[in-house]
Parts: structure tokens; sequence; C-alpha cells
């Protein structure tokens, strides 16, 4: 059988889906969530824990340290690489995950440009002075594809399509290629769901993840040096509890602002994902989805 995606916003239900889809192919788990490649950020990333994951072998988690800067180009190195010796091994890769661009980085031929250090230095210290949000404009009118996929606080996203743009003359987006073919004969599997019930959803993970230790292990995260990771740092929740350590220590605050923050993520996912019409979509709140995905891989 070929490799199987599943994907789609946050708090859809791809996590259990894609373990269920594993066992009943023979298949393991390829993480495809930017921040679930980090040791340590479990809550707040909703990392299945492992006695839940049904003996499914999961990889590319825990691989970097929160000191580390995620980076594209190397996941796509390393989950074509994993993607492959499972399927010269006979089993089925399950790529599973809500970020984008990482899932396509996997299955097209997206293009990495070269970097100009003079530029990132320029637009890093523009960021520092002005904020993330403003560049984040600018980035909305010189490249709206571009800006849809990435958040406004992401500021070394920000700066990276920014600094593309002024190296090449293109849109950062021009590297992102028309999807054909998916490498590999991939299937994707979409999981939504309608967005009054996603909204709940959201408001019901976040508040568990504080109640289940976000702070705690946000803490913890500190001594191995949080701060410092470009892209730990600025995940959601992470973000919203490091400012309030660093200012009033209003948790509840920041379980609101994590709310907020992770509703605007899932319409940005929903955009980014939708455009892809080789996806087949099924609903989550569905109490037979994982029937009904089934039944599509058996034809």
């Amino acid at each position: 059988m070929n490799p199987i995606a599943v994907v789609g916003p946050t708090a859809t239900g791809k996590s259990e889906l894609a373990i269920t889809i594993a066992r009943a192919v023979g298949g393991e788990v390829v993480n495809a969530d930017a921040l679930q490649l980090y040791r340590g950020m479990d809550i707040g990333t909703a990392k299945v824990p492992e006695a839940e994951r049904c003996g499914i072998t999961h990889h590319l988690l825990d691989v970097l340290e929160v000191t580390e800067t995620a980076s594209v180009a190397a996941y796509q190195r390393d989950a074509r690489a994993v993607i492959e010796r499972l399927l010269a091994e006979g089993t089925v890769p399950v790529l599973a995950g809500g970020s984008g661009l990482y899932v396509q980085a996997v299955l097209d031929d997206l293009r990495f440009p070269g970097t100009d250090p003079s530029v990132r230095a320029r637009l890093e210290a523009e960021a520092a002075e002005v904020g993330a949000p403003v560049l984040h404009a600018r980035l909305s009118s010189l490249d709206p594809a571009a800006a849809t996929a990435i958040l406004p606080s992401n500021t070394r996203r920000i700066v990276r399509a920014l600094e593309v743009i002024e190296i090449t003359g293109q849109p950062f987006s021009a590297n992102l290629p028309e999807p054909g073919p998916a490498r590999y004969g991939t299937l994707l599997i979409g999981i939504d769901r309608d967005t009054a019930d996603l909204d709940r959803r959201v408001e019901v993970r976040v508040d568990r993840m504080f109640a289940a230790g976000l702070v705690a292990e946000v803490e913890s995260l500190l001594e191995r040096g949080l701060r410092e990771g470009r892209t730990a740092s600025r995940a959601l929740g992470y973000q919203q509890v490091l400012a309030e350590l660093d200012g009033g220590r209003d948790f509840a605050a920041a379980a609101e602002a994590t709310k907020q923050a992770t509703r605007r993520f899932v319409r940005r996912q929903r955009s980014w994902f939708r455009r892809d019409a080789r996806i087949r979509w099924f609903d989550g709140a569905d109490p037979d989805v994982a029937a009904r995905v089934l039944s599509v891989l058996a034809q």
C-alpha cells in the first residue's frame, strides 16, 4: 500500500485517526507537526503520550532540543529518508500533522532558495525594532499566499519570506510548487470539523493543557534554554505563558490568549490545506469517520 497523509487543522482528531489507520494497515506514524519535533514540548503540542500510541511506532518526535531551530529543509530530508526506509521494509508510512509547509516539503518538489546573511540581519533588526506584525503586513502586500501560511507572530518565517522575496525578486510562494501527483503515490486524507465545533474543541483542549501542567512544563523548559529557542519559544501556548511569567503571572489570561491565537491559526491551516485539491476530506465529528476512511483506503 502507498503512504497515507492525515492532514487538517489543529484539534480535529488527526493523531488518533493516524494511529487507527496505522494499526489497520500495518503502518507506522511519521510526525508532520513542526513543534512536536521538540523534546519536552509535550502538553502544549498535544503530543500523544507513548502509552496511548497503541504500540504504533512514531517517527520524528522528540528529535530537537528547544534551543534548536526547526528547518523545513532538514525535515524534508529526514522525513523522506524515514518514508523510503519504511517502504523498503514493506511498512506503510502514515504521515500525520497540521504543519502544511512540512507536509508539502515531503510530498512535493519544494525548493529552498539560498540566503543572504546581510539581508537577513537587516530584516531581523527591523523586526526587533518595529515588531513582527509590521513585517507580516508588508509580506501580506508583497505575497498574500505566503502571509496566509505564516503566523503574524512567527518572526523567523516572516523574515525568511521577505529575505527570499528581496534576493530572488520573486514571491516566496513561487517556491511552493503547484500540486501534482504526490510523491510516493501518497493518498491525502483531510480531517476537518464545523467551525463552531472546532472552536469549542480548541477551548477545551487549551483548558486541559493548562490543567495538565503547561505552566510547569514551560518553567522546566526554561532551564533547558526555551527563551533562546527561536522556534520553540514562539509556539502557541508557550509564548503566552512566557509573557505572563515575565509579567503579571495571570495564567487565566494566558489561556484566553492561547485560545484566541489557536483559533486564528486553525483558520490559516484550513485555508492552506483547502487549496490542495488532492485531499479527500472527512468530517472529524462523524463517529464513523475511521471506518469511512479505512473503506476508502481498502478501495
